[in-house]
């Protein structure tokens, strides 16, 4: 196996999980991790942290299934490509789920050819407009509702709008 490195963002946490994540990726490289942690100005009461990471191709995929079990957590794992395979990226939202995905070597998410096709019949068949199918094959939901935790992580002022009436 060859070894590759990639990034845990942790964009929301309860403060409550800060330990349980960090067993969960100190359980998955066999040693104590120790993350930086800081408030999450998007979410009251939570907190975010980044940790890069070392190892060998496939990690990131324990990482994104370790830290899952963490269900009040939004985070993203990335694992760059290695020898001989590409790279992912993992994006979990409490809400939608997991989302996972190829990426290249420039960072942009890899739709597989079989995806595609799938893509274009359910919208010959009526089932899901073709826009629709390449967002989510895109994971634009995921993006969209991570985007304030990510904009917040920066320093960036976050403003909440609210639906009235």
């Amino acid at each position: 196996m060859s070894g590759t490195r990639g990034i845990i963002q942790i964009h929301s946490a309860p403060a409550a999980l800060r330990p349980h994540l960090e067993w969960a990726v100190g359980a998955v490289f066999g040693a104590p991790v120790e993350f930086s942690w800081a408030n999450q100005p998007a979410e009251p009461r939570s907190l975010r942290a980044e940790f890069p990471w070392h190892g060998r191709a496939g990690t990131g995929a324990q990482l994104a299934s370790a830290l899952r079990a963490c269900e009040r957590a939004r985070f993203e794992v990335t694992e760059e490509p290695a020898a001989g395979q590409e790279g992912m990226r993992w994006a979990y939202t409490p809400r939608l789920g997991i989302f996972a995905a190829a990426i290249g070597v420039h960072g942009d998410i890899m739709v597989h050819e079989d995806r595609l096709k799938q893509a274009i019949l359910a919208d010959a068949l009526g089932r899901q407009p073709l826009g629709e199918g390449i967002a989510q094959l895109l994971g634009a939901a995921w993006d969209a509702e991570l985007e304030a935790f990510r904009q917040a992580g920066d320093g960036a002022p976050v403003r909440w709008l609210h639906q009235v009436g």
